[in-house]
């Protein structure tokens, strides 16, 4: 059988059947590749990315349940402890006295203020105090130009001199017209005008003296003394200047400093107990503290209330006094006033962090004896510091929770420490090599995490804990 000439060369029969081979095997290669791709995938994730996952501590499903379960109890040994038991910080409530005060804002108001003042005109010559210098009443503080009223003295001294003079001739004639009215020489008439012209020098001279004393003044008050002892001021007249009676300035000033009074303000519901403190004759304790109140700054007692309530704020003015000897209180200065107003002797004391607040009121956790915690609802009353006074609810030698509280429910199983102790973990001291062990303990703990999921999957829960600390 003769095969047409015209036929192309890829039309034979051959051709046809290399083509279809060709097709697939090519179809055959990209489904290998394909294969061995996935392949190479599932290789590197089973050899590379499972070994890195234990090396962590499990996959993500099983590392979330060791480190809810840690969450839950807890979050590191510390909080969930051994076999879930919760480690707290614990203290025992104890008998003590507790003080009760009254607080309220206060400002310092020295005793005496006095502005040192001139009370005549004249330049200022001489200035003898150093600003801020502590003076005496009646120090000499200044002095004015004395030559103007040393005039005003001699003037006085002659007209004086003058008028007493003329007093004595007055009174020589009266003398010598008294014996001629016994003789019948003169009239009478002239003895009672001789007896008013001495009357009139004598008024004469009660006048120039009054003068002179006047003048002797004058010169006095050119030297300006201190008119209360205490702490002077800066200055406000320089030397030179010409200084007035009516300046209302004045030449400095001087204020009082010890002993010094603390004005401060309480709620008109204290007004019947300071009273009562009053009536009785007692001067109740009072303190003064910084705007802070870190740092007490006197101590003194309280002087008096005030009289009235001030219908504006509801409350009632209280004066203070402080013997102030080392110069702590300043004049003007803000402070807190803590007054001591009872003493309750024998009251049932806790560490005021032991107190919760719900909405059905104020409550403790107390440690039972099987080392389990119950809530006890409890009513408190004064503060002293950390220490709260507890009313009801809690007896002396009972234990109660004072950190941790936020993971412990109603019979929760606890290890109690007493804060403070020797068992508590704040104040243990490294031994010695300690730190260099801990770190090498920390790089045999990273280089064998993938021997160890335990401690993998608890890492991620500590910081955690220890925020909630």
């Amino acid at each position: 059988m003769n095969t047409p000439s015209n036929l192309p060369p890829d039309a034979s029969p051959s051709a046809e059947s290399r083509a279809s081979r060709h097709g697939h095997w090519w179809s055959n290669g990209w489904f290998l590749t394909l294969l061995v791709l996935v392949l190479a995938a599932g290789a590197y994730y089973f050899i590379w990315k499972r070994p890195a996952k234990a090396a962590g501590g499990a996959p993500a499903g099983a590392a979330s349940a060791p480190a809810r379960a840690g969450a839950g109890a807890g979050g590191s040994q510390r909080f969930s402890g051994v076999n879930g038991v919760s480690p707290v910080g614990v203290a025992v409530a104890r008998t003590t006295d507790i003080d009760v005060y009254l607080s309220g804002l206060g400002a310092v108001t020295p005793l005496a203020t006095a502005v040192v003042k001139s009370r005549v005109d004249g330049t200022l010559v001489t200035l003898n105090f150093t600003e801020g210098q502590e003076v005496k009443a009646g120090q000499l503080l200044a002095e004015l130009d004395p030559r103007p009223y040393q005039v005003a003295v001699t003037q006085a001294e002659g007209q004086l001199a003058r008028d007493v003079a003329l007093l004595n001739g007055a009174r020589v004639d009266l003398q010598r017209y008294r014996v001629l009215v016994e003789q019948d020489s003169i009239q009478s008439q002239q003895l009672d005008t001789q007896v008013a012209l001495v009357k009139q020098y004598e008024g004469t001279v009660k006048s120039d003296q009054g003068n002179l004393d006047s003048a002797r003044l004058q010169l006095l008050y050119s030297k300006v003394t201190a008119p209360i002892g205490g702490r002077i001021g800066l200055r406000q007249v320089d030397l030179g200047n010409v200084v007035h009676a009516s300046d209302t300035t004045g030449i400095a000033t001087i204020t009082q400093l010890r002993p010094i009074t603390v004005v401060f303000s309480l709620p008109e519901d204290s007004i019947p107990a300071v009273m009562k403190r009053l009536h009785s004759g007692a001067k109740p304790m009072t303190e003064a503290w910084d705007r802070d109140q870190q740092n007490k700054l006197a101590t003194g007692a309280l002087l008096t209330i005030d009289n009235q309530v001030d219908n504006t704020t509801g409350t009632v003015k209280l004066k203070a006094q402080f013997p102030n000897t080392d110069n702590a209180l300043f004049p003007q200065q803000f402070v807190n006033v803590h007054m001591l107003l009872d003493v309750l002797r024998g009251a049932t004391a806790i560490p005021s962090a032991a107190i919760q607040r719900s909405a059905t009121g104020l409550y403790v956790y107390v440690v039972k004896a099987d080392n389990t915690v119950t809530v006890r609802s409890v009513t408190t009353g004064p503060v002293q510091g950390d220490l709260t006074a507890v009313s009801t609810g809690i007896a002396p030698g009972e234990t109660v929770v004072v950190d941790g509280i936020d993971k412990l429910r109603e019979g929760a199983k606890v290890e109690p420490v007493v804060r403070g102790g020797p068992n508590d973990p704040a104040l243990q001291q490294p031994k010695p090599g300690a730190r260099g062990a801990g770190k090498r303990r920390s790089a045999s703990a990273a280089a064998g995490a993938a021997s160890a999921p335990a401690a993998g999957a608890s890492a991620p829960a500590a910081p955690a804990a220890s925020a909630a600390h």
